[in-house]
């Protein structure tokens, strides 16, 4: 049985590899998703819910063949015993999104772990990473936005 001290530490050391392992992710070097995903981990985002290792990877790799670049930058972690938030920014581009400028949507991932992370799930808003970069559609979702903030 872990003690407390192994427990929060075991706990640092996952959250530092997710975070570290983010930072160098692409097409490339998707086996990296092993070394800190349980087989059996479930991924929920705004757009998706996938359940295991290899649907997870599937995942990352149809995301790296659609988009130009992406980074993640993290601004705070917040952990507990066996559970983290870290809220980040990311940057990608897209050739089909904002005419292929840099796109910026912010969000928090809420993890579950023991030895590795069993659940990860992802919070941010899904216009601001897609809908308001779609032609037409950006303009009707700004609109609603504006309207909906002025109200």
């Amino acid at each position: 049985m872990l003690s407390q001290a192994d427990d929060t530490s075991m706990s640092h050391t996952i959250i530092e590899q997710f975070v570290a392992m983010y930072q160098k992710l692409h097409k490339d070097n998707l086996d990296l998703l092993a070394d800190i995903y349980a087989p059996e981990v479930v991924f929920v985002d705004p757009l998706h819910q996938l359940s295991g290792l290899e649907q997870l990877t599937q995942y990352f790799e149809q995301l790296y063949q659609n988009i130009n670049s992406i980074k993640f930058d993290i601004a705070d972690v917040q952990q507990g015993q066996g559970r983290a938030s870290i809220f980040w920014s990311m940057y990608f581009t897209h050739p089909k999104l904002a005419q292929g400028k840099t796109i910026k949507v912010e969000g928090v991932s809420h993890l579950k772990f023991n030895h590795k992370i069993y659940y990860h799930r992802d919070y941010f808003d899904v216009g601001q990473m897609l809908y308001e970069h779609i032609p037409c559609i950006g303009n009707v979702i700004s609109f609603i936005k504006h309207k909906a903030a002025n109200s």
